[in-house]
């Protein structure tokens, strides 16, 4: 982490007698000091590394920082140096020019402030020269010198591991998330003071608790039992859990489209141990871990509101951060009112939803964000939402339901493999005593689909029917003389594209998972049909 130069073994000595030097001892053989501190910032959801060059000098008293800092870093200079003061440490009257290496990438973010400081006590003697430069640093620091929590640990520790450093040196509420990535020792500080005294031991203390300790769980999760009725609409939500399927809810308001979608997220399986990493990954570099957070284990549910702006459903930013669909990734992201979302920002649905991932381009480089998700999104099937609903009385005109309708463009309709009408319950269900199937009941049979499904596809990156190339479609989803015929007849009856056409085949084979058969038979095509082609 630290490289010290300087003329002379003079000052070395003087820093030896005490970790905090009151005066400007540091110049006083008259020559100027280097010290040199590693650290890390992020592009995307990828790290780089950063060498923070901090060179004291005589000349007039300030702080002068290059090599492309932003904003936020510029106002360092101020937080850095009030730390060093509270801490007890003295600041140097001297000239300080802070070089950000490589000098032709802007930086970002308030995680530098550690590492300077640290570079500017190492300058001046009041860190001991140790050998521990394949150590990284990041943190931001509080005018009082604690040490607040940083985005995007888990990236900059996996980045760091690739790159043979022995360890991190973060802020405390981090350490969990830094010691997911196995191989690195973690150093874990609450204060600019805690910072020093560590490092100016011979072996710094590691913080070693279990980041399972620290693992976000769901508690007490909605459960399917609380739905009364519904059967077709429950029936398509287990549908596209099992083979990880878009879905679109149509119905009047009331009917149960945000409370079924809400317990979608409890009959999926768990992360896997790789989805985890990637989950947590993005959670961090968007700054959505709670403090002392650990591995996510639970996959993520999304629900934005309908005023969400393209960069926060897709991504973007001077320096792109994940948008929701990325957050969702592994998970679930519900749009709910989605014919109320900016036409743009659905419209941007379609890259995700085809190829699993977002690439939001800046002048310099581009940023790739995964978004392999599952959309479910609802909509009332007319601006006033009584069309259809035998209770009430829709006065919607037949141009004002197409123009309602039509928000939802055809290409980005028929991207969604399953859809379905939601009724409004009668009063006499909601009120009935008979039990529902709960949300441990469907699980089961999801994740019974799910294990055929990975046994079927094996090491392959595809792991749900919802994500077969078109390779695959053709190799596991064949049909008999008879089902072609009719998969035609519909096709020519009702305009499918040859997307909808594979949409159609992935749902059937999905239905045939969850009955156990080992080929689609007509009555999965045949539900797999009724889901695609829903009355609106």
């Amino acid at each position: 982490m630290l490289a010290f130069l300087h003329s002379g073994e003079a000052l070395f000595a003087i820093g030896r007698m005490g970790g905090r030097l009151r005066g400007g001892l540091a110049l006083a053989l008259g020559a100027d000091v280097l010290a040199t501190v590693r650290s890390a910032a992020l592009f995307g959801i990828d790290a780089y590394a950063v060498q923070i060059e901090v060179e004291v000098s005589n000349g007039m008293p300030g702080l002068t920082l290059v090599g492309l800092p932003d904003a936020s870093v510029r106002e360092s200079r101020d937080r850095v140096r009030s730390a060093i003061r509270n801490s007890g440490y003295q600041f140097p009257r001297q000239h300080i020019t802070v070089n950000l290496a490589p000098a032709d990438v802007r930086k970002q973010g308030s995680a530098f402030d550690l590492p300077i400081a640290l570079g500017v006590l190492a300058a001046v003697g009041q860190l001991l020269r140790r050998e521990i430069d394949d150590w990284l640093v990041l943190g931001e620091l509080s005018l009082d010198g604690t040490i607040q929590a940083a985005r995007g640990v888990l990236p900059i520790a996996v980045s760091a591991r690739r790159s043979g450093a022995t360890g991190l040196v973060v802020p405390r509420a981090n350490a969990a998330e830094a010691s997911i990535v196995d191989g690195l020792r973690i150093v874990a500080v609450r204060s600019l003071i805690e910072a020093v005294e560590s490092l100016n031991t011979r072996c710094p203390p590691t913080w070693t608790a279990s980041p399972l300790d620290a693992t976000r769980t769901l508690h007490d999760p909605p459960d399917f039992a609380d739905v009364r009725g519904q059967a077709l609409p429950k029936r398509a939500v287990e549908v596209a859990a099992a083979g990880g399927h878009s879905l679109l809810l149509v119905g009047a308001p009331g009917g149960g489209k945000t409370m079924m979608a809400r317990r979608l997220a409890g009959i999926l399986p768990p992360l896997g141990p790789d989805e985890a990493l990637e989950s947590t990954a993005i959670h961090s570099v968007a700054g959505m871990l709670p403090p002392d957070g650990g591995l996510l284990r639970e996959r993520p549910f999304r629900a934005p509101h309908s005023s969400a702006s393209l960069a926060a459903l897709v991504g973007g930013g001077a320096g792109p951060r994940p948008g929701e669909v990325s957050l969702a990734h592994h998970g679930v992201l519900f749009l709910d009112e989605v014919l109320e979302f900016e036409r743009r920002a659905l419209e941007a649905l379609r890259q995700p939803l085809e190829d699993g991932f977002v690439r939001i381009a800046r002048a310099a480089r581009s940023a790739l964000f995964p978004s392999r998700f599952m959309l479910v999104a609802a909509m009332n099937p007319c601006p006033c939402g009584r069309r259809g609903d035998p209770g009430a009385e829709c006065r919607c005109t037949p141009g004002q339901v197409d123009r309602y309708q039509g928000r939802l463009s055809g290409p980005l309709r028929d991207r969604i493999d399953l859809a379905v009408e939601v009724a409004r319950t009668p009063v006499a269900c909601l009120r009935a005593g008979a039990a529902e199937e709960s949300s441990a009941a469907i699980r089961v049979r999801v994740l019974a689909a799910r294990d055929r499904q990975r046994a079927r596809f094996g090491p392959a990156a595809c792991q749900v029917n919802g994500h077969m190339t078109a390779k695959l479609v053709s190799l596991h989803c064949r049909l008999d003389r008879s089902l072609e015929r009719l998969l035609e007849q519909a096709a020519a009856r009702f305009s499918l594209s040859a997307r909808g056409h594979a949409r159609v085949l992935k749902v059937a084979r999905t239905i045939a998972d969850l009955a156990g058969a080992d080929c689609v038979r007509p009555e999965d095509l045949s539900e797999a049909l009724q889901f695609r082609l829903p009355s609106l």
